[in-house]
């Protein structure tokens, strides 16, 4: 009987990585921003100060914060249209139930969140209907509801507890960049560290596989749509407080498609399988920093939409090459 021994592979050049789809699936995202800055530092007067970088991190946390449950959808090879709408319901429900109490307002807020997140994953997995299908009947009604609710109108909020979280810091650190970053490490523990979050990435990989192996496929759906639709709620809970005021009719406007270009930008496929967390963030601030650069110098908000579509064409060829190969 012989043996054949397996020979270790050389290691590839540093040329040959920067030929190799995979290393920009991996590290792509981190490059980019790496480039955005180092451009900003030469060219952009007063970018990279404390305060307008403070000012970065503060506007892309709600960003990061839905990104983050729509990096959970996407590793089950879903999708969330209504993050959006959600966010503009905690918004709407918010001034309403203020006179009971901080905690009970928000309670309500995040429960309305949780609510459209069982709804949505009920279709998905229960009724069978494709993730784009069932979140985009909250992705218009929710919004009509969240109208409905502040009767059209926006809403001052001068409740100093609410205003804390949009606008105070704790050891100079502001707020919402706190919530946002304790998030994104508590979701990276829930995907690499807890049994939920291998089964995830297990049924996202391959579903009927998932169901014969005896995973409990359709309430780790359901569980994951609620946990997306309540980040979405705090989202929207964050962004309200920082704006001091609630206004449903614009509050979370696009925020799907903003979430769903991080995600796909920081490496997750859109096929399902595989969720990475640290580059959701990174994808979020990429956007967030470029759409910054170009106001900078001038340059309109189309501008930026035009150079965000390119990048999400970029990432997805990225992805469809490794794959091929």
């Amino acid at each position: 009987m012989t043996t054949q021994a397996t020979l270790p592979r050389p290691a590839a050049k540093p040329l040959a990585r920067l030929r190799d789809p995979a290393w920009y699936q991996e590290y792509g995202v981190y490059a980019a921003v790496a480039v955005v800055l180092l451009f900003n530092a030469l060219f952009t007067e007063h970018f990279m100060t404390a305060d307008n970088l403070r000012t970065q991190l503060v506007q892309v946390a709600p960003i990061v914060i839905v990104a983050l449950g729509m990096a959970l959808v996407i590793g089950t090879e879903g999708i969330d249209l209504s993050v959006g709408s959600t966010m503009a319901l905690a918004a709407a429900l918010l001034p309403l139930y203020l006179g009971y109490g901080l905690v009970p307002a928000l309670l309500i807020a995040l429960l309305a969140g949780a609510v459209v997140g069982a709804i949505n994953g009920t279709l998905v997995s229960l009724v069978g209907l494709q993730p784009i299908v069932a979140t985009l009947a909250l992705f218009v009604g929710g919004r009509g509801l969240a109208l409905v609710m502040a009767d059209g109108q926006l809403k001052q909020i001068v409740n100093p507890d609410i205003l804390a979280l949009g606008t105070g810091s704790f050891l100079g650190i502001p707020t919402v960049v706190l919530i946002a970053g304790v998030l994104a490490l508590a979701v990276a523990f829930l995907v690499q560290r807890t049994t939920f979050g291998r089964q995830i990435v297990a049924i996202g990989g391959n579903r009927s596989a998932a169901a014969l192996s005896g995973l409990p496929v359709k309430r780790v759906l359901i569980g994951v749509y609620i946990l997306c639709g309540v980040m979405a709620a705090l989202a929207g809970i964050l962004a309200t407080a920082r704006l001091t005021a609630s206004d449903p009719s614009s509050l979370g406007t696009l925020m799907e498609l903003s979430a769903i270009t991080a995600v796909v930008v920081g490496g997750t496929p859109l096929n399902g399988g595989s969720i990475r967390v640290l580059g959701t963030v990174a994808g979020a601030l990429l956007m967030q920093l470029l759409r910054a650069t170009l106001v900078k110098h001038d340059l309109p908000d189309s501008t930026a939409q035009i150079a965000q579509a390119a990048i999400i064409i970029a990432a997805v060829y990225v992805a469809r090459e490794r794959r091929s190969r």
